[in-house]
């Protein structure tokens, strides 16, 4: 992929991750069980993560990480589907045919 559309698949990843615009996001069972207080710690450490390096970002995209909270580790994902959600997206640098997925985990869901 040429660096312009990385550049601009990790801005737009960026802006979702913070913000919640762009897309859709999902959290697991065991997210919840954290109870709202931890539910909304955890949303403010995906907001706010910015701890991207080649081992967790080989493409540049910033469409994961992982943290601790809570003595438990978390993940968070950031998937790219077509409008239609039945399939990926043909480019995730297109805001018109892509839907940004985040979900957030714990690592024992994975």
């Amino acid at each position: 992929m040429d660096k312009e559309k990385t550049a601009r698949i990790r801005r737009l990843n960026d802006r979702f991750r913070r913000s919640g615009i762009g897309g859709d996001i999902f959290i697991t069972p065991g997210i919840k069980e954290l109870g709202d207080e931890g539910m909304k710690a955890v949303a403010a450490k995906v907001a706010g993560f910015d701890q991207f390096d080649h081992d967790n970002d080989p493409h540049g995209e910033h469409d994961f990480g992982a943290f601790d909270h809570g003595g438990q580790r978390i993940f968070w994902k950031i998937d790219y589907y077509a409008l239609d959600m039945t399939s990926g997206s043909e480019d995730p640098s297109d805001l018109d045919i892509t839907k940004r997925v985040l979900t957030i985990m714990l690592a024992s869901e994975y």
